[in-house]
């Protein structure tokens, strides 16, 4: 069984951000040449996500004002994590919601996904450097 791992890095500048990384995932399944096996997507930080969804401007809209309606930022107070001279406890509980990786089953060299299926890095607690991991297994 054959191997392949790679570290995707990310700084958004804004402190929330969705952005759709099946393109690199593609690449780097492409660059092991793995045919079939399994593709692991994980968020290294627990202030981020890996999550699969629909590229649809609304729908990220949608799953932004959402998660701020269930986790709002502000006031910073409400979340004990934060007595510690944090401010983003909001981020660990949209973190939690969305999840921390996916799993991609790779067949005949591709992802295989589900009709409009991508895969997303979402940030909640940006404006700084993290990373995703990719891991793929598989001959």
């Amino acid at each position: 069984m054959k191997s392949h791992r790679k570290y995707l890095w990310f700084n958004t500048p804004e402190r929330r951000d969705y952005i759709n990384i099946t393109p690199e995932v593609e690449m780097e399944l492409r660059e092991s040449g793995i045919q079939e096996g399994l593709c692991l997507v994980n968020a290294m930080h627990i202030t981020a996500s890996v999550y699969i969804n629909d590229d649809e401007p609304g729908l990220i809209q949608d799953y932004d004002e959402w998660l701020e309606k269930l986790a709002p930022h502000k006031p910073i107070t409400r979340y004990r994590h934060n007595r510690t001279g944090e401010d983003n406890g909001d981020a660990h509980h949209k973190r939690q919601i969305m999840g921390r990786e996916v799993v991609v089953a790779v067949t005949d060299g591709k992802l295989d996904m589900g009709p409009w299926e991508q895969i997303f890095y979402g940030e909640f607690d940006g404006r700084r450097r993290k990373r995703v991991m990719v891991k793929i297994i598989g001959e």
